[in-house]
């Protein structure tokens, strides 16, 4: 008998643990609101975009992908999206000035790497255009000359060409454009008593054109 029993006692474990995966899969819901079919879309919409711009910022694009994902309807996502615009909780023009300054002073990224961010995000060409009129050449070229300071104390080591490279190739995944980025190297190499021959060499202007248009 008492074999019996723990036979039995096993068998309730195993039973118990065939629940745990629905648990676990209740689990993964944790902290977005239940979707519940009797409450109201409009208030479901709005817990979720608040829910969302608590974490960041959020451009309105952004925010109707969240709701789409929840299966809010059309109609809903436009009602609650309007008003927030109206009350100016989401602001695609602010967003996109606040981008452009973060993301160049932290990230030191040009204007054409943040034109692609702010377009994936959903901000329109015209909200992108003027966030990146405040982003003037010579703040966007001293930049660069900051970055590449900064690099060359790693590439200091380094084989002339290779550094070039480099440096240049940094800038390039910064977005920015070839002409600027072979120029601004070529200066801090020519400061350098070690790599001042090689960058003699350097023509940016042929470089430049050769990289191709739009470089």
């Amino acid at each position: 008998m008492a074999g019996r029993r723990y036979r039995g006692g096993r068998g309730s474990a195993d039973s118990s643990q065939r629940d745990v995966p629905a648990a676990r899969s209740t689990s993964r819901g944790r902290g977005a609101p239940a979707a519940d079919p009797n409450r109201d879309p409009a208030e479901l919409a709005r817990e979720i975009c608040l829910r969302q711009l608590a974490v960041r910022p959020r451009t309105r694009a952004e925010l109707a992908t969240a709701l789409h994902r929840r299966g809010i309807a059309e109609d809903v996502i436009d009602q609650v999206l309007d008003r927030y615009d109206e009350v100016g909780i989401i602001n695609d023009e602010a967003f996109a000035r606040a981008w452009v300054t973060s993301r160049h002073h932290g990230k030191g990224l040009a204007r054409r790497a943040l034109a692609g961010e702010l377009r994936r995000k959903g901000v329109d060409a015209e909200a992108v255009d003027e966030a990146l009129d405040e982003l003037d050449p010579q703040t966007e070229e001293e930049t660069a000359r900051v970055l590449v300071a900064r690099r060359m104390r790693v590439e200091r080591n380094a084989a002339p060409d290779a550094a070039f490279r480099r440096l240049v190739g940094m800038l390039a995944r910064k977005g920015y454009p070839a002409g600027l980025a072979i120029r601004v190297v070529k200066d801090a190499l020519a400061a350098e008593a070690e790599t001042a021959e090689f960058a003699d060499g350097i023509d940016p202007d042929a470089l430049a054109e050769a990289a191709g248009p739009g470089e």
